[in-house]
């Protein structure tokens, strides 16, 4: 399976890019969160001059953050630096959003954004709705502004819902979806693509890369799996999903439902200790900060062993060569960490894992 890693927009990421370039890792992503995190395509551009070789990406935007012009004006300029390198993610934007107080948007927007950024990407015009107004719009600036001659990867979120699955199937794009190490999610996933997609299903000239997006600890010998150094390493995945939960309690309660008892004493704990509700109207500047980012050592009894067997990757190098093994044959082409203790480290580890 190819590797790759996925970070938070900042200045100087470029120096793990290159790290990540030599030793042979496949791509390069950062995150778009504006409330929490820098901006990817500033983050990118930069990984863009420094790097020859390694793809990037953005994961993910959204039309509930960028105009589909603003995004593939961005998109094609990155292209101009990294030409046919880069890969953008594209979702509902449930955690940029949720990031702002607001909710996600919807499928159908997230499909008319996906056809525009394909459309200007590749030098054609698209349909562009403002308010009552439509109109034809497309690149008025050729030249070294921007490249829409070499292609740009699109993927599509999906995490256990079928529509943004079906989405990518009708777009022909792939998928990326965050802390789902099921191989049966996965292969439902795929299967929903597959069946949205035009054409003959299975037909293999239209393959498309899965990604997910996990953290990964490997154990030192007679390790605690669920120790200190396992929980610093995948707290951030777990504290995302708590902080999910707690924000989305009272008006998408389905996410916490599916929680048991000790997990959701653990979003109650967290909503308590940030000294917040889950009807807090502005609960989600108590729950975000510091979002992905490594936890604090006092918050390490939220990290359940229960949450990061499921969100993330911990055991002996067999251990987790056999778990990375059934997502591959489950269709998953490409493993994604979020390394926060080390990172030139981790990602160094992860290259000898798979590379």
């Amino acid at each position: 399976m190819r590797a790759g890693v996925v970070v938070a927009a900042q200045p100087g990421v470029e120096d793990l890019a290159v790290r990540a370039e030599e030793l042979g890792l496949h791509s390069f992503w950062v995150n778009d969160t504006p409330m929490v995190h820098g901006d990817p395509f500033v983050a990118l551009s930069l990984c863009a001059k420094a790097t020859s070789r390694i793809r990037l990406g953005i994961g993910v935007t959204s039309p509930a953050l960028r105009s589909a012009p603003a995004a593939a004006s961005g998109l094609a300029s990155l292209n101009a630096l990294a030409p046919g390198r880069i890969i953008c993610g594209v979702g509902t934007g449930n955690t940029a959003r949720r990031t702002l107080g607001m909710r996600p948007t919807t499928a159908a927007r997230l499909e008319n954004f996906t056809v525009a950024l394909q459309d200007l990407c590749a030098g054609r015009s698209t349909e562009y709705r403002d308010g009552d107004r439509v109109r034809d719009i497309r690149f008025l600036h050729a030249g070294a502004h921007v490249n829409t001659a070499d292609p740009i990867e699109f993927v599509v979120a999906a995490l256990l819902g079928p529509k943004a699955a079906a989405v990518a199937g009708r777009r022909g794009t792939g998928l990326i979806s965050f802390g789902l190490l099921d191989p049966t999610a996965w292969q439902a996933l795929h299967d929903t693509r597959r069946h949205a997609a035009p054409g003959t299903p299975g037909d293999p000239d239209s393959h498309t890369d899965s990604y997910v997006v996990t953290s990964l600890h490997l154990l030192d010998e007679d390790e605690d799996p669920h120790g200190a150094a396992a929980r610093d390493a995948t707290g951030h995945l777990v504290l995302s999903l708590l902080a999910f939960a707690a924000d989305t309690a009272a008006d998408t309660p389905a996410l916490a439902e599916q929680l048991g008892p000790e997990e959701r004493e653990a979003v109650r704990r967290l909503l308590d200790r940030r000294g917040t509700t889950a009807t807090a109207p502005d609960r989600h500047t108590k729950l975000y900060p510091n979002y992905l980012g490594r936890i604090a050592p006092q918050d390490r009894d939220l990290v359940l062993p229960s949450l990061m067997n499921t969100l993330a990757l911990v055991g002996t190098r067999d251990d987790l060569l056999a778990r990375i093994s059934t997502l591959e044959q489950a269709g998953v082409d490409e493993l994604l960490i979020q390394p926060v203790i080390d990172p030139p480290t981790e990602v160094a580890q992860l290259a000898k894992l798979l590379t």
